[in-house]
């Protein structure tokens, strides 16, 4: 983890965060004392088939929207 002091963390403050989200991690140290660790967060992805049974398409799901817009215009 590379470590910054406060001072280069606030004048560097952007490439430092364009760091962390390509994976870097960062440490912030005031005196030299690690204060604030920036890890990226993982992006959870959910497992193909997660949902299975929690979700219900309605029988209507492929009824004409023609009524949908009457009256609009």
């Amino acid at each position: 983890m590379a470590v910054v002091n406060v001072h280069q963390a606030k004048t560097h403050l952007s490439p430092l965060l364009q760091d962390v989200e390509q994976g870097a991690e960062v440490g912030i140290a005031r005196a030299g004392v690690p204060v604030v660790p920036l890890r990226p967060e993982p992006c959870p992805v959910a497992v193909p088939g997660a949902l299975r049974g929690r979700i219900q398409i309605g029988a209507d799901v492929d009824a004409p929207l023609v009524d949908l817009f009457e009256g609009l215009g």
